[in-house]
């Protein structure tokens, strides 16, 4: 058996020099084949004979004619060239007309109503053989979430990633209020007395009634009256409809909300800071063609979707955009 030094010896490039002079039995034109001058061929080749012990070829004419040992050793040497070949090919292009599989995406709920309707019908067109799958999750478990698998990338206000994650960033999402006029007889811009001294409706996960509203409405020496709290934006139609209240909800959602249940929405009569949404996937997804496929989609979808609802913001195309490190860079 070869011992650790001898392997050490034998290189890419020798193993490349024996397989085409087996293809070409020919030193001139194997050496023409590996941009090398006939010295260097024959340096490989006399440190290709000395490492295994035997000559591999012998000159037969003006050709050469491999030994038994160099003929029972090829077949080997070209499955691992072969090997090395398709490792370091590029990958092929996505191609998501014949691709058969699933997008599996982390979406909280306001964000999902707003964008899951128009990413599957983008996504039937263009992958009529995919399915997308849309995950609840509390961005408090997106990191773990994701490193499980759960889905392909969340779209949340997501906290400083680890190493191993990439955080792009989408859009800054602004508030805005959001009511039923026939319940609350208030005009449109409202007025900070108008919001200070009408009910108010909030959304939690957890429950709780204070939120950046309260804090900066504190600011202003007022405070409001919380009348109710859902976990979830899909119950505040239902409950404005219901009662005169305002809720303060991001953008998307509000504008989602006014076209489906006639409800009326206005701008804070205070400023409220804008929450900064951002992509958050996995490091080594960042190149594979499928991966960069879908989030290119999705930002797209997303783009379009605000600008249909009336939203000003703008989308960044960090998220979809790949650009590779330079190598010093990138070890």
């Amino acid at each position: 058996m070869m011992n650790d030094a001898t392997l050490r010896k034998i290189d890419l490039n020798l193993l490349l020099a024996f397989s085409v002079l087996m293809q070409e039995r020919n030193v001139s034109r194997a050496a023409e084949r590996l941009l090398l001058g006939q010295p260097g061929l024959s340096a490989a080749l006399r440190r290709l004979r000395e490492t295994l012990g035997d000559e591999l070829f012998v000159r037969v004419g003006r050709g050469l004619q491999p030994t038994p040992r160099a003929l029972s050793i090829a077949p080997a040497i070209e499955d691992a060239l072969s090997g090395i070949e398709r490792a370091i090919r590029p990958p092929a292009a996505f191609d998501p007309a014949n691709w058969h599989g699933e997008f599996r995406v982390g979406l909280c709920d306001n964000l999902e109503s707003s964008f899951f309707g128009p990413l599957v019908a983008r996504l039937r067109q263009l992958a009529p053989h995919a399915r997308l799958t849309s995950v609840a999750f509390d961005r408090r478990d997106a990191v773990r979430l994701l490193d499980e698998g759960a889905f392909d990338f969340s779209i949340s206000v997501h906290d400083e990633p680890a190493s191993w994650h990439v955080r792009a960033p989408l859009f800054d999402q602004a508030s805005l209020c959001i009511y039923d006029g026939r319940h609350l007889k208030c005009a449109t811009p409202l007025s900070l007395k108008h919001f200070a001294t009408a009910p108010h409706v909030t959304v939690s996960l957890e429950g709780a009634t204070s939120t950046g509203v309260d804090v900066a409405l504190a600011r202003l020496g007022h405070r409001r009256q919380v009348v109710a709290t859902v976990p979830r934006f899909s119950a505040l139609p239902t409950t404005l409809r219901a009662i005169p209240a305002i809720a303060t909800v991001p953008e998307a959602i509000a504008r989602c909300m006014a076209q489906l249940h006639d409800l009326t929405i206005s701008e804070p009569p205070f400023e409220l800071p804008a929450d900064p949404v951002t992509m958050l996937y996995r490091r080594v997804d960042q190149a594979d063609s499928r991966s960069v496929w879908f989030r290119r989609l999705f930002v797209d979808v997303v783009k379009e979707a605000l600008e249909a609802s009336g939203c000003r913001m703008g989308v960044s195309t960090d998220a979809c955009c790949y650009e590779p490190l330079p190598l010093a860079e990138a070890v």
